[in-house]
């Protein structure tokens, strides 16, 4: 039964009705038997009335095409392949059934495969969340789920699907930076896992009204646009540098508070402020440095 959706009316497959191919075929043998023997019982002897040899032709005649007629019923349907029935237009369902197959010959038959389709897209530019041009790619595995859709809802599915394919990854691709230092955002280049579902839900939303489901989807190729890659090389290196650097004087100042607590708590040594104040400087100096410390030993007294 279709449903009215605006101005055009949303498909649903059906079963349709078919007959079995083999018993058919037992029965137009059945019939071209008949018809030989009918034939070459019935052949006019020579000398017969010109009517009897009209009558023989035209029987002869018929019998051939009434068979070749009954021949072009048959089908077949392949695993994991519909053959879609239409008659004088109308739809009358999709046949999935397996093996040698029978309608009318007067129905049309159009065979569509429900198999596993892989698709590599061509590599887009797009921008991404942040305004840098970028060139993104993906691998889409996607199949026919209802026949009756990709049929006669859109005009070539196996086109559509191309289209869709691009505007799902123009979308998803310009919601999320390419990359994010500071890991508050999810990112093309870190976040595949959660960038590769949403391409699949965005894809399956774009396509649903062709029939067609997503099975797979995710990114096999993120890169900066050549024209700012050289650029963007240079502060994503700068960006590294300042994390880094971060992360390094974080963990030496809590370091420099853990020596300082251990040395007081175990009553190690006295410090006062001055002496507090070189030690920490110190410390933060071997700690954040970038080339190896070399201490000078004191021998005498800190005064």
């Amino acid at each position: 039964m279709n449903k009215v959706s605006g101005a055009m009316n949303v498909s649903r497959e059906r079963s349709a009705k078919s007959y079995s191919g083999y018993l058919m075929l037992l029965v137009m043998l059945a019939l071209v038997a008949l018809a030989v023997l009918a034939i070459a019982n019935g052949a006019p002897a020579n000398g017969a009335p010109k009517s009897a040899k009209l009558i023989f032709a035209g029987t002869l005649v018929g019998s051939i095409l009434g068979l070749l007629f009954f021949a072009a019923g048959f089908f077949m349907v392949q695993p994991n392949q519909a053959a879609v029935i239409t008659l004088f237009g109308e739809y009358r369902g999709s046949e999935r059934t397996e093996g040698l197959r029978w309608v009318w010959p007067w129905m049309m038959r159009k065979k569509i495969s429900a198999r596993a389709h892989n698709i590599h897209s061509e590599r887009v530019k797009i921008n991404d969340l942040r305004g840098n041009p970028i060139e993104i790619a993906c691998n889409v595995v996607w199949r026919v789920s209802d026949t009756a859709q990709a049929s006669f809802d859109v005009d070539d599915y196996k086109e559509f699907v191309n289209i869709q394919i691009e505007a799902g990854l123009r979308t998803v691709g310009s919601r999320h930076p390419y990359d994010d230092f500071e890991g508050e955002e999810v990112t093309l280049r870190s976040g595949g896992d959660v960038i590769n579902r949403e391409l699949l839900v965005e894809l399956n939303d774009r396509l649903m009204v062709a029939g067609i489901t997503v099975d797979e989807a995710g990114l096999t190729h993120l890169a900066y646009a050549s024209e700012i890659a050289s650029a963007m090389l240079k502060r994503q290196q700068a960006d590294a540098i300042i994390a880094a650097r971060k992360k390094i004087v974080l963990g030496a100042v809590g370091m420099v508070e853990d020596a300082l607590t251990k040395l007081k708590d175990d009553d190690i040594v006295e410090l006062d402020a001055e002496r507090r104040a070189a030690m920490v400087s110190n410390l933060l100096v071997v700690l954040c440095g970038e080339r190896e410390a070399h201490p000078v030993v004191n021998a005498g007294s800190l005064y």
